[in-house]
């Protein structure tokens, strides 16, 4: 097992560059089952999370190769294999699995999600959305099985705007007969991308990106290159990261209008941010005034970021008040931050945060959120050295982060323990 070592109190300096959105990745990733022809994806994270699904494709058939950030995946030879175990278990996202295995094959067997386990995430909308388009779906011996005759368009409301569901749910229509209006339907820029792609691909989608789809059915779905969105996750991460150290960081290759949410928080609490066309610099100060955030859907500030924004509010004057209104228990890092020194209480779905100076500790990543907090903690305490477990979890969404942090001057490595 690995762990990180950090030994802070280093203003981090320079330009850190991007990677593809991870939570893009692994819904374009499955959605290129649907194709009859190669499918290249360009910008291509280098996490976990992506090499598990190329172990997916590549058990269903498929064939999958890699050169540099560009995968290749050609799904011709993909056959309709049950996965009720094995390495869907992996991965939290193995549950897109379902609407394209669903829309290429009418069928699939996959097993019950993995991943992060920070709160039960349940997929009864992804059920009620496939149910909607004329499958049956049961839950045996903890996998999901769904079957269709026939898949026909419908229209479908979401109780809840949930990014996953309405992913799912464009995977299985995109090819389904008729007309699909999926209402209430999540906004995430992830959204768009997927749509992007299977609109490359041939398919008839519009409205990504607003609270209703359209999706008319098309018959069959070729290959196409796409290159993936910036994580911006992994830039609020980076950016909180130089806010926390008081440094000086051009964050490049990103998309500014997807981090509106966290410029604005920033900027409230006194971080100097200049956005540029393709890139944020964010310039820390000495001070910082305490804020109330409410982590919501998006245009909202990302539940994503709240894990790593407790630990910058812990550099700031005052009482601060982090609310999560995606997630009612997203708070595994807060014992760790404790233990660092942080005082922190949770009441409830908020977390009252009050500006203390940390300390180096032994700390344990419980997610992969938690896991980025912990190593932004680390890189603000003036001494001794941090030691992080649960790597594994971090390297779920942030590729090259040792070389990264090391290029922007922190003292940062891993050991195996």
């Amino acid at each position: 097992m690995e762990k990180l070592m950090i030994s802070g109190g280093r203003p981090l300096q320079g330009t850190v560059t991007i990677s593809g959105a991870k939570n893009s990745a692994i819904a374009l990733i499955p959605a290129a089952i649907l194709a009859d022809s190669e499918v290249v994806l360009d910008n291509l994270p280098l996490l976990s999370d992506v090499a598990v699904y190329a172990e997916i494709l590549e058990a269903l058939g498929g064939q999958v190769s890699w050169d540099g950030q560009q995968m290749n995946i050609n799904p011709s030879d993909i056959k309709s294999i049950p996965m009720p175990n094995g390495p869907v278990k992996k991965l939290r996202a193995s549950y897109y699995m379902m609407g394209a295995m669903l829309g290429r094959f009418n069928e699939a067997v996959i097993g019950l999600p993995g991943g992060c386990n920070f709160e039960p995430r349940p997929i009864d909308q992804h059920i009620k959305g496939f149910e909607a388009l004329g499958a049956t779906v049961t839950n045996e011996h903890g996998a999901i099985h769904l079957h269709a005759k026939e898949l026909r368009g419908a229209k479908i409301y979401l109780d809840v705007s949930s990014v996953g569901a309405t992913i799912n749910i464009m995977l299985a229509a995109a090819k389904a007969k008729g007309s699909t209006t999926i209402e209430n339907a999540a906004k995430e820029p992830e959204i768009i991308d997927v749509a992007t792609l299977l609109n490359s691909m041939g398919a008839v989608i519009k409205g990504a990106g607003t609270e209703t789809i359209r999706i008319e059915g098309v018959s069959s779905l070729h290959g196409c290159r796409h290159s993936i969105i910036p994580d911006r996750i992994q830039a609020g991460t980076y950016m909180i990261a130089a806010a926390a150290t008081r440094g000086n960081v051009l964050v490049d290759n990103v998309i500014p209008k997807h981090l509106e949410a966290l410029n604005a928080k920033l900027i409230e609490m006194g971080v100097g941010i200049q956005e540029h066309d393709e890139s944020i610099r964010v310039i820390g100060k000495d001070r910082y005034e305490h804020v109330d955030v409410k982590a919501l859907v998006y245009p909202g500030f990302p539940t994503d970021l709240q894990s790593p924004m407790t630990s910058l509010l812990t550099q700031a004057d005052g009482v601060s008040v982090l609310s999560d209104f995606i997630y009612s228990s997203r708070f595994k890092h807060v014992p760790e931050l404790i233990r660092m020194g942080a005082k922190i209480r949770v009441e409830g779905r908020s977390a009252i945060v009050e500006g203390s100076a940390l300390n180096a500790a032994k700390v344990k990543a419980a997610d992969l959120r938690a896991g980025a907090a912990l190593v932004i903690a680390g890189l603000t305490v003036s001494e001794g050295v941090t030691e992080i477990t649960g790597v594994e979890f971090i390297d779920r969404g942030y590729d090259h982060l040792v070389t990264n942090l090391r290029q922007l001057g922190a003292d940062v490595w891993r050991e195996t323990e």
